[in-house]
């Protein structure tokens, strides 16, 4: 929590100090201009980038596997959008490290190194399919049957 009231408070600071002295050093309109390009082709590559990670988590769903690397890596990408897209040098800087892919690879391989993922939806299967004594055993036994489902409004008619 503390980490990040300083970032709020540091961050800001260093971004006025920067454009002030690149603002003195190459004048104010072309420090604008310069703010103005790195927030455009940093929002294009972002685009790209982000229609590609979607475009992989979307094939990797359909082969029925759980995308964890591209939903980490959507999220490194939306962080990364808005700090380019917030004025000033040092957040443009962080911003276009996050849309190296290599770079940005490797903080994902890290991050997942440190996370459990569970995919909820086999864990549930497996333990409604497993029973203690089919757990000795090399087999799982299926239980068939019917199920519905009754509505508020249908129960209340009974």
């Amino acid at each position: 929590m503390r980490f990040l009231l300083l970032v709020f408070i540091v961050m800001p600071i260093i971004e006025m100090w920067l454009l002030i002295t690149v603002g003195r050093e190459i004048g104010v309109w072309s420090t604008i201009g310069l703010v103005l390009l790195t927030a455009a082709v940093g929002f294009s590559l972002l685009r790209h980038q982000g229609f590609a990670t979607l475009f992989r988590a979307r094939q990797k769903m359909d082969a029925g596997e759980l995308p964890a690397m591209e939903m980490i890596e959507a999220i490194i990408l939306a962080v990364c959008g808005a700090l380019l897209v917030t004025p000033g040098f040092m957040t443009d800087v962080i911003g276009f490290v996050g849309l190296i892919p290599s770079l940005r690879r490797g903080i994902v391989l890290n991050m997942v190194s440190r996370m459990n993922v569970v995919n909820y939806s086999e864990q549930t299967v497996r333990q409604c399919h497993t029973s203690p004594e089919s757990s000795r055993s090399s087999s799982t036994e299926t239980l068939e049957g019917e199920y519905w489902r009754e509505d508020e409004d249908d129960a209340g008619k009974k």
